[in-house]
């Protein structure tokens, strides 16, 4: 499969994401829109409509999902009625969203430099569904969960790292060790470490869960697949139109969703539309290739 999605969003992609139990995609906007494709199908299976631009989105399950952006609200969004819950607010725009099966909570961080989980099973009123407030120390750019640990990157090159049993204080406090400002974090599927990018390169970033390897796309428009443990490139892929938003491989690591979205690294000009791009992925690309050892000679 190498396809084009159908009715792509009309201004910047923030996000998407496969669901864990299909081949349906969530997908983020600036354009004021989360929209839900059934890949399989390349069709769009339906638009929900916010406030302002949409800045993250994840699924709770395959009939609904979670959505946050610039309107600094949490929202739960139930697909096939079209019906959407108001889950609570931060006092800024909110960056991201995960959702914990661990926990069965909804974890969302903002400008407003405040991480918050939310309980969806909850009755209706952010008091009732709201579960706690976490101070960072500075705006929070981006989150990555893994079973119970929480990675929370903020500005100023901040790294909090949480259990969510115990959200008190985070079981470690680190500083980035890149020069520029974090813009994405993700954890290593065993949860053993993470991975960050930078601003420098707008790099987006989704790990391979069966083999630890990850895939980057950058503004220069590439997809590169990484084994980080022996800090080698294994493979890259054609060059797409125009900067790589957002990455997503799906539950079985079959496919890879790839949103070419311009991310305004040289300002404002024109640039190619926004496209979602789904391609097969062959076990030879993200499979770590073993080591060589030099063979003595007896």
């Amino acid at each position: 499969m190498n396809l084009e999605l159908s009715n792509p969003p009309s201004d910047g992609i923030s996000n998407l994401r496969f669901s864990n139990a299909s081949d349906h995609l969530l997908v983020s906007s600036w354009d004021k829109l989360v929209r839900l494709y059934d890949v399989s199908t390349n069709s769009l299976k339906g638009e929900f409509l916010h406030g302002g631009p949409v800045l993250d989105c994840c699924f709770h399950d395959d009939s609904s999902g979670f959505s946050v952006g610039a309107d600094n609200k949490v929202r739960r969004i139930v697909f096939n009625v079209g019906k959407e819950d108001i889950l609570g607010m931060h006092e800024s725009p909110v960056r991201c969203v995960e959702y914990s099966y661990a926990t069965g909570q909804v974890i969302t961080g903002s400008w407003d430099k405040t991480v918050k989980c939310w309980d969806p099973r909850g009755a209706s009123g952010p008091d009732r569904t709201q579960v706690g407030t976490y101070l960072q120390p500075e705006r929070v750019y981006s989150l990555s969960l893994v079973g119970n640990r929480l990675v929370v990157a903020t500005a100023g090159r901040h790294v909090n790292i949480y259990d969510l049993r115990n959200m008190s204080q985070p079981e470690q406090r680190r500083e980035s060790s890149l020069k520029y400002q974090t813009r994405c974090v993700r954890s290593y599927p065993n949860g053993t470490g993470y991975a960050l990018s930078s601003v420098e390169g707008r790099v987006a970033m989704e790990f391979f869960d069966l083999y630890g390897t990850f895939a980057t796309g950058g503004c220069d428009g590439f997809v590169n697949i990484w084994d980080g443990n022996n800090k080698k490139r294994l493979y890259q892929y054609s060059k797409y139109p125009t900067s790589i938003s957002a990455l997503s491989f799906s539950r079985d690591g079959q496919l890879l969703a790839v949103a070419s979205s311009y991310t305004y690294e040289e300002g404002e000009k024109s640039h190619e539309p926004d496209a979602i791009f789904v391609r097969s992925v062959n076990e030879i690309e993200v499979k770590p290739k073993p080591k060589a050892y030099p063979n003595h000679a007896a």
